[in-house]
């Protein structure tokens, strides 16, 4: 995946240098654009490399954590949880390193956008592409190992499990830690954008609030522990909620000593409460031991379809809550800032943003946790460890399929505030270039052309996506069933018979390869396309459309898509027949269906709607000048 990425981000470069900030041939001195090509390499590198890092330690750690559950739950929780946090610190570490490298040596945030849009495009990749990977094995090793042949999850005669775990460290660290690390470097970049506007010392004031994120996490990493009889998931979210009070209480300290204006604090304060409110509103939807998943678990009593039904119902419900946090957050950070002065309010809803992000290793370290403990009760069934040893992982899987859900949630919440102040830094720099107010008024039909374009890019980016899994996953299921019917004594588990791992794990490459560039490609040219169609005002309704269709649909799948995968764990803890029953059955299918919902399609939509920001706000110089309505 590095390789074919190295490809786009040398093609992308070559664009850059010929065309941003300035075409080259209208400009003596080209060093402009060459800062840009460089921090864009450079966003891409950091953000490649946080991915890699967190997938290397992740994969050590399953192993660990394995091994260390035939001692307790302590050691095994402490083990992946220290491997989940080490993604989130390189993420932050790498996302503060870049942005403020990039400020030091050249003094102009306009330039962290190019490293912003290195970080997101490699996000998108890396979510979509490790997201096609993980769902494709999944959906193949379910089908057919646990719906056909009836055998046990991560059953070693199943020749598609070895690529399930692979693609677990592929889409739920490699590229949720690119995702957040996107949103992370967005936040800053839109934030010091329009400090640059308003003067003073508001460019710097993100970087220093960012630096205190990442002390309280560490500080908030090192209190996390787990001790004999614990709940797991609750002593994770323990660990938020101090990190996030400690947060509260030292950028007070910094605000007081500094003499920031508190209203700044105020609505960074905004931010991080809508985070945590989000959160607990995705918990609510997706926890086992919350009524959503039960009475969907139930549903899965009169089989497959009803079991659908009912998880994508709640999954639509569940949207309602955090929308309306993410509108009232904005409202609020506004509101509070505006009484500063002109164009203040703005960069409350930005300062909003990166408040929400401020705590983000905290967050990921969470999220890394769950493909941990996935994977290492996965490698203890293969390995036939006690039953006692797989329970204690289960119950670490079982909390951290909860905090990935609660990280999805996050993600798309904070997505959404960032790509708000994306809008905003669009606007705001459109009016310094074209020296006059701009105004998205819907009555405009170029503005109006943009927001229906705009509204319907998610879906097809969500469809393309879901079609590759699917096609991807049919190739994977044909080859699981050719080797159970030609690999004599397969199915039995004669000794010595193991199944042909590596070519499953081929199909799942190559397919994910394959299929990302399309979705990819598209949403960066009809971008470009509407910026030089309809010029500045069509593509300010385009952003509009595109950020509150992208928002509704991530919501939808990501929580639809977890809800159905913990209404089956409900199922496999003994509920409704347990595990084998037809109950079990029709919620495997559910949580088939939901795959693709809450691991490819719904975490990358948050990303995208980053990108399509970025990429207006990158190649706006060239809309100013060439566009056909202006």
């Amino acid at each position: 995946m590095y390789k074919m990425l190295g490809m786009f981000v040398v093609v992308m470069s070559i664009i850059l240098l010929i065309f941003l900030p300035h075409p080259i041939w209208s400009t003596t001195t080209p060093i402009d654009n060459i800062l840009l090509v460089v921090a864009y390499l450079f966003g891409s590198l950091c953000s490649g490399l946080a991915g890699y890092l967190g997938m290397d330690v992740a994969t050590d750690s399953n192993m660990r954590s394995a091994h260390s559950a035939q001692k307790g739950i302590t050691r095994a929780f402490l083990i992946a949880f220290r491997g989940g946090a080490v993604t989130g610190l390189a993420v932050v570490g790498l996302a503060l390193l870049g942005v403020s490298a990039i400020y030091f040596f050249t003094g102009d945030p306009n330039i962290i956008v190019g490293f912003s849009f290195g970080a997101s495009a490699m996000a998108l990749f890396a979510k979509a592409g490790g997201g096609i990977y993980t769902k494709t094995a999944d959906i193949a090793a379910d089908l057919v190992g646990k719906i056909e042949m009836d055998l046990p999850e991560d059953d070693p005669r199943n020749p598609a499990v070895i690529a399930d775990n692979v693609g677990d460290n592929v889409g739920d660290c490699a590229g949720m830690g690119a995702d957040l690390f996107d949103s992370y470097v967005a936040s800053l970049m839109a934030v010091m954008l329009l400090g640059v506007i308003l003067g003073g010392y508001l460019v710097e004031l993100p970087l220093i609030f960012a630096g205190i994120g990442i002390t309280s996490a560490l500080i908030g990493i090192f209190l996390v522990n787990v001790k004999e009889g614990q709940d797991p998931g609750a002593v994770l979210n323990n660990g938020t909620y101090v990190t996030c009070i400690l947060y509260l209480i030292l950028t007070s300290i910094v605000t007081y000593l500094q003499g920031y204006n508190w209203r700044l604090w105020g609505a960074s304060t905004v931010g991080l409460i809508v985070g945590v409110i989000i959160g607990m509103t995705t918990e609510y939807f997706t926890s086992t031991n919350k009524p959503p998943t039960q009475l969907t678990a139930s549903s899965s009593l009169t089989g497959p379809a009803v079991t659908i039904i009912t998880g994508f119902s709640y999954g639509l419900i569940s949207v309602f809550p955090p929308l309306v946090g993410i509108g009232l957050g904005s409202w609020i950070s506004y509101t509070l800032c505006e009484a500063i002065g002109p164009g203040y309010g703005v960069y409350g809803i930005g300062i909003s943003a990166f408040g929400m992000l401020s705590v983000v290793a905290m967050i990921i370290a969470g999220d890394s946790f769950g493909p941990i403990g996935d994977n290492a009760k996965g490698i203890a069934e293969m390995s036939g460890f006690t039953e006692e040893t797989i329970n204690i992982l289960d119950k670490l899987d079982a909390a951290g399929n909860t905090t990935k859900a609660i990280t999805k949630g996050f993600a798309i919440g904070a997505a959404g505030l960032t790509v708000l102040s994306i809008l905003a830094a669009y606007k705001e720099v459109a009016e310094v270039q074209l020296n006059q107010i701009i105004t998205f008024d819907l009555m405009n039909p170029i503005v109006m052309v943009g927001v229906l374009i705009g509204i319907a890019l998610p879906p097809i980016f969500s469809a393309i996506l879901m079609l590759g899994v699917g096609k991807n996953a049919q190739r994977m299921i044909e080859e699981v069933r050719r080797q159970f019917k030609e690999i004599p004594g397969l199915r039995e588990g004669k000794e010595g018979v193991v199944p042909d791992y590596a070519k499953c794990v081929d199909i799942a490459t190559i397919g994910a390869l394959h299929e990302l560039m399309p979705a990819t490609i598209i949403i960066i040219t009809v971008t470009i396309m509407v910026g030089l169609i309809f010029g500045v005002y069509g593509l300010g309704g385009y952003l509009a459309g595109n950020i509150f269709s992208g928002l509704l649909f991530a919501l939808l799948m990501s929580n639809a898509g977890g809800l159905w995968d913990n209404a089956k764990k409900y199922i496999e803890e003994g509920h409704h027949g347990g595990k084998h029953s037809e109950a079990h059955k029709a919620a495997v299918i559910a949580d088939t269906v939901g795959d693709p919902f809450k691991d490819t399609a719904g975490p990358s939509l948050n990303t995208m709607v980053t990108v399509i920001g970025l990429v207006a706000n990158i190649f706006l110089p060239l809309f100013l000048i060439y566009a056909l309505f202006r």
